[in-house]
């Protein structure tokens, strides 16, 4: 049983993200998973129809975070979601994701996770817009509450034209495959940390794991800590990783124009033998870029849909804001720390050991401590961030009561353990998996919701053009 239950992970794992179409191309080839036919012409569709937001309404994202209204009665402010779902969004991804895609494809792959970000933040904006638009009160928490669960069962519910029900298929889908990735990553997360402070700190796995996991109970089995602490815990971590990357770009000065050269000439394959030709160079870039950046997925609009703004538009431009943060900023920061030593210096190596030798070389032992202290940070904050998001899908399977929303945790929590004691386990598959089909139901529901959202947005601007 166990056998064919495995089986039948690793088979949904395939034809979600594996290579669909494989095109050959001079040099290589150019291998499509199902994720990435859907989410980059979803992204393009939405630049377009949003008239390159990303990059015509930059401004308004920053105003937009900078909104006073909210952080009242449970409901959170524009910043305080962006924190949110900057905590879960700024995770390994960032790190060991960022070291993969230049292992796998070069210092081009990095190109394709800024263009993927880019595209990203208008699927972004939109999602979140519709969580503003279909939030809920929320009775146990206070504030609001929302997701996509939500926005699809009002979809549903108004074009079924019959009586009001309890549930619709697809949101039920999507909460469950929300729900079931974020116990993946829970390992996941717990396994990283771990393996970081043994080779760090010559912990034994154990005892970082029990200490991981009783942290995460005092903070997350309490009310409303988890967005108390989080204001506090993202903004220092993702501020000394960004400090300490503008500290070794300027130690570094002198190497930056080849830095950029490199990215740019690898980019479009011009040094295929180096980079594995151009397919190599483009996919492992924009799928990286879409698993850090989480743009299509429907996680954020949890974050989004509690947040109480002047606008939903206003939401919409902080979460597309985020992908910038996010892609732009922080996986950056990691591609130019790896990128600044000289490329015989890390070769043969990859992972978290390609990463903490980049430091060794940057600023000595002091280079291994530091990431493995980041990686505890950005693992630590994705786990509170999830279980924030679980709160919307838990409520939308068992209703408003606080035995499923608890039970939830604790199982979290088992996993959390579980993952920082096992090598390896199916569960991770699991969460990917989870991932993937939450990006499929949403990116199925996105286009024809997606009306409301471009309505938000032109009465945003018509509002914004009124007021000047």
């Amino acid at each position: 049983m166990n056998n064919l239950i495995i089986s039948l992970i690793e088979r949904t794992y395939s034809f979600l993200w594996g290579d669909l179409f494989v095109i050959p191309l001079p040099g290589g080839s150019l291998g499509l998973s199902l994720l990435v036919i859907l989410l980059i012409p979803t992204g393009i569709w939405f630049t377009l129809r949003t008239r390159f937001l990303p990059i015509r309404l930059f401004p308004d994202m920053l105003r937009a975070m900078l909104e006073k209204k909210g952080a009242k009665g449970g409901s959170l402010s524009s910043l305080q979601s962006l924190i949110v779902s900057t905590a879960t969004r700024v995770g390994m991804g960032n790190l060991v994701g960022v070291v993969a895609a230049i292992s796998a494809g070069g210092a081009g792959a990095v190109f394709w996770m800024w263009l993927t970000a880019i595209i990203g933040s208008s699927t972004a904006f939109v999602e979140a817009t519709l969580a503003q638009l279909h939030k809920e009160p929320d009775p146990l928490y206070g504030g609001y509450r929302g997701g996509p669960a939500y926005y699809m069962h009002h979809f549903l519910e108004k074009r079924s034209h019959g009586a009001p029900r309890r549930y619709h298929l697809l949101p039920v889908l999507f909460a469950l495959s929300g729900l079931i990735c974020w116990c993946g990553i829970s390992q996941v997360i717990s396994n990283s940390v771990a393996s970081a402070f043994s080779n760090a700190f010559h912990i034994p796995p154990l005892t970082t794991t029990v200490i991981l996991v009783i942290l995460a109970a005092v903070i997350v089995l309490r009310k409303n800590a988890t967005v108390r602490v989080l204001d506090v815990l993202v903004p220092i971590m993702a501020g000394c990783y960004f400090v300490m990357t503008v500290f070794l770009i300027l130690v570094n000065f002198d190497q930056l124009p080849g830095v950029f050269a490199r990215i740019f000439s690898e980019a479009f394959g011009l040094r295929q033998a180096a980079a594995g030709g151009f397919g190599a160079v483009l996919m492992n870039g924009v799928k990286r870029g879409l698993f850090s950046n989480e743009a299509g997925s429907g996680s954020a609009p949890c974050a989004a849909a509690a947040a109480e703004s002047d606008h939903p538009a206003a939401v919409g431009l902080v979460q597309a804001l985020g992908v910038f943060i996010d892609t732009i900023i922080i996986c950056s920061c990691t591609a130019m720390i790896i990128l600044l030593v000289p490329p015989e210096v890390t070769a043969g190596l990859t992972g978290m050991d390609l990463m903490q030798e980049a430091m060794r070389y940057h600023v000595g032992g002091f280079g291994v401590v530091f990431i493995a202290l980041i990686l505890w940070l950005f693992s630590f904050s994705t786990f509170i961030g999830i279980l924030f998001y679980a709160r919307s899908n838990v409520a939308y399977l068992f209703g408003d009561n606080w035995l499923s929303q608890t039970a939830y945790k604790v199982l979290a929590l088992v996993m959390l353990f579980i993952g920082g004691l096992a090598a390896y386990t199916f569960v991770w598959d699991l969460g990917d998996v989870g991932v993937g089909l939450m990006t499929v139901f949403n990116i199925a529901i996105l286009y024809p919701m997606s009306k409301e959202a471009l309505a938000a947005l032109r009465h945003y601007e018509e509002s914004r053009e009124r007021n000047r």
